[in-house]
Formats: C-alpha cells, sequence, structure tokens
C-alpha cells in the first residue's frame, strides 16, 4: 500500500479508499493503523528521507514507527531484517540540526521559496511544524436548525470532549475520535464537518436573507450550505460547479440540511451560458478557487509532492479567468470574495492584485474590517489568511471585493 502511495500517481485518500475496497475484510481498528501509517510517513518523509536516504518505503516505516511514534527497536525486532537494525539504530538517533529548513519543515524547496515573500524562516518553520500534525475535527452547526450551545449540550452529554470554535460563531471543535456519521446530530442534519477556517470564508461573503447568492465553485457543497444557512433558508443561491460527480455528493446533505432556496446546476464551464444568464444581478458570488490545496496539508500531506510550480502555472490561469467570470455576475455594490486553501501569494494576493488592476469597478474590502463587523476577534490585515500555527486552522485565504455602485 505504502509503495503505492508513493509513486504519488493519485490522490493518499482515494488509493487508500480502493485498497480498503479490494480487502473489505480488514476491520475497522485495522483499517485506522493501516491509514496511521501512511499518512504519519507522509507528514514526515522529508525527514525520513533526509535520516535514511535511498532506503525502501518498508524501512521508512519503521524509522516513522521508531522516531516519531516512540516505538522502540526492540519492539520492532519482529518486522526488521538483522542488516537494517543497524542503520535504523543510526537513523532514529540521527539529527536534524544540519538539514535544510525544507526537512526540518517538512515542505518542498519550491514551497519554501514561495513563502519566503511573505513570512521569515522561522515562521515558515512553526507553519510547516503545524501542517504535519494531524487535524482536528471541526463541525458548523446548521444554524437554520438548532444553535451551537445546544449541539454542544449534546456532545458533552454523550462524553465527548468538545468546544466552541474561537473564530467561526458556527464551529465546534472535538477533541477525539469521533464517527460522526453515525451519530444522530449529523443524520438530523444538525451538524456538517467544515474546518474552522473554511466557514469564515462562507461568513465573509456576508450572504443575507433574501439574497441572490453563487458558490461559483461549489465542489461537495460545503460552503453553499453555510451560505443558505445563513441567508435563512430564504433568496436564491446557486451552486455552481463543472464536476457533476463533486456536485453530487450536495445533494444528501442538502436533504439533511432542511434548506430550501439552493439550486445546485452543472457547468461546462466559466463560461456558461447559465452564468451568462445572471450577469450583472447577484448579491454576492464566492470563488473558492482550484488551488494546490496546501494550506490543507494537515489532511492532504501527498499534496506537497503531487504539486509543482507546474502545475501551479496551469491554476494560476484558472484561477484569473474564475475571478473575472464571477465578477461578471456581481450588480453595483454587491460583494465578491475570491479565496482558495492555499498559503502561497502566487494563488492568492497576486491573483487579486492583477485582478484589482484591471478592473476600476471593484475595491478591496479590508478583510479585518468584515470580520470586526460580524464580531470576530480575528485580524489578519487587509485579507484573511489563517494560519494551522497561528489560528488552529487549516490555511486559507479570501479577498473581499465590492462592486462600485
Amino acid at each position: 500500500m505504502l509503495v503505492e502511495v508513493l509513486r504519488f500517481s493519485a490522490p493518499a485518500d482515494a488509493l487508500l479508499s480502493a485498497y480498503f475496497r479490494r480487502n473489505p475484510k480488514l476491520g475497522a481498528h485495522d483499517r485506522e493503523r493501516i491509514a496511521d501509517c501512511v499518512y504519519g510517513v507522509l507528514r514526515h518523509l522529508l525527514a525520513l528521507r533526509w535520516l535514511m536516504p535511498e532506503a525502501t518505503p518498508r524501512l521508512w516505516l519503521l524509522l516513522w514507527l521508531a522516531r516519531f511514534r516512540g516505538i522502540s527497536l526492540r519492539e520492532l525486532e519482529p518486522l526488521t531484517r538483522e542488516k537494517d537494525r543497524a542503520r535504523l539504530a543510526e537513523a532514529k538517533a540521527g539529527s536534524l540540526d544540519g538539514a535544510p529548513l525544507s526537512v526540518k519543515a517538512e515542505l518542498p524547496e519550491w514551497v519554501i521559496d514561495s513563502l519566503r515573500a511573505v513570512h521569515d524562516d522561522a515562521a515558515i518553520l512553526a507553519l510547516g511544524r503545524a501542517l504535519a500534525q494531524p487535524a482536528p475535527l471541526d463541525v458548523r452547526v446548521n444554524v437554520q436548525k438548532t444553535n451551537r450551545d445546544a449541539v454542544l449540550d449534546r456532545l458533552r452529554a454523550a462524553g465527548i470532549a468538545a468546544q466552541a470554535t474561537p473564530f467561526s460563531p458556527w464551529g465546534i471543535r472535538i477533541g477525539q475520535p469521533f464517527e460522526l456519521s453515525r451519530q444522530a446530530l449529523f443524520k438530523e442534519g444538525l451538524v456538517e464537518v467544515q474546518d474552522e477556517g473554511s466557514q469564515l470564508l462562507a461568513l465573509l461573503t456576508g450572504a443575507r436573507r433574501g439574497e441572490m447568492v453563487a458558490d461559483l465553485c461549489a465542489g461537495a457543497g460545503g460552503k453553499t450550505l453555510a451560505l443558505g444557512a445563513a441567508m435563512a433558508s430564504t433568496g436564491r443561491l446557486y451552486a455552481f460547479d463543472i464536476s457533476e460527480k463533486r456536485l453530487s455528493k450536495l445533494s444528501p446533505r442538502l436533504k439533511r440540511s432542511g434548506l430550501s432556496n439552493v439550486t445546485a446546476q452543472l457547468i461546462a464551464s466559466e463560461n456558461d451560458t447559465r452564468l451568462k444568464r445572471l450577469a450583472g444581478k447577484l448579491d454576492r458570488v464566492l470563488i473558492d478557487a482550484p488551488c494546490s490545496g496546501l494550506g490543507t496539508l494537515r489532511r492532504n500531506p501527498d499534496l506537497k509532492f503531487r504539486q509543482s510550480p507546474q502545475t501551479l502555472a496551469s491554476l494560476a490561469q484558472t484561477q484569473a479567468s474564475l475571478i473575472r467570470a464571477g465578477a461578471r455576475l456581481v450588480k453595483p455594490g454587491g460583494r465578491l470574495v475570491y479565496a482558495t486553501c492555499s498559503l502561497l501569494p502566487t494563488e492568492n494576493q497576486s491573483v487579486v492584485e492583477a485582478f484589482l488592476a484591471e478592473h476600476a469597478e471593484f475595491e478591496r474590502l479590508p478583510a479585518n474590517q468584515a470580520l470586526a463587523a460580524a464580531r470576530i476577534a480575528l485580524d489578519t490585515g487587509d485579507y484573511l489568511q489563517t494560519n494551522p500555527a497561528v489560528h488552529g486552522t487549516d490555511g486559507f485565504f479570501a479577498a473581499i471585493l465590492e462592486k462600485r455602485s
């Protein structure tokens, strides 16, 4: 399994799912342990390669267990070949002091180079270490059906450690392994899985009762559902996406949510006639643009090996095209939010600044002002940029752009 994942030919979660389907006799505990090992190696792969270069995936797994999981080499002896034991012992005791920042931060050199435009090395190291940790489970309370205090009470009554997220007024962070899909709270549509940073993107969109709103890259609809609840299931909310597979995942979530103001529409591209008919008519448009996804490395550590400067160059064209397409939908006085789950300036600030240079009819609304108006104590400046090392969320970016009246 690990050998296949380390080829980076497909997303690790997809490869694991396929492996589990091929091996249906594996129990839940076995699946959990296998996934834990695979993701553990991915999170620390650069250090493992540095400590034990030109090793096999099997040896890297054993080194991860010994060095990062604290399992003694004696306990691992039944799994090791005698010829490898001295090498494993040396690597376990090895120092990373002389390693480059990329190894210490578990981020490729090209990512380090890009981050240096906005961070010093100490901040990059802290960011990389935070991204190498597993993410907690964040859920968003469906305020159309309940409130956060009521959900917290039910979780705590069930003996589940949970607390309100510090920034999103809709969020709850669950501090223990938890199979949410089996819980009544989930089946009743009272909560949905959504990282706190993602919840903030929906909040910045500022959707209100009775408005016309579009989620231009809706995917499976996490932010769509947050917008619909903020609109109290009134007005009209369009969920657009070019992927039928992604959009199909919205249907059961929408049914659970109880929302009646959402229209999901498959589009061929950002130039689809369905979008052209809405030109200049929408109050709010959210664009969660396709991106490198490097802000989600806590959940998807393989992404840093499957992305490259070349893939970013291709994504840049899509991002520029999408922000222009979204802008065409906004009416005078309306709001456009451009967002990514990336930490890289080339996917974030650079895209927005290039757009503003060409579109004088739009102006930037500082994100810290919008957050303050929503009584959220978070100030990352003109743009929203969440940082897992600082804020405990995934790494999200957002710019709020308003069309002059």
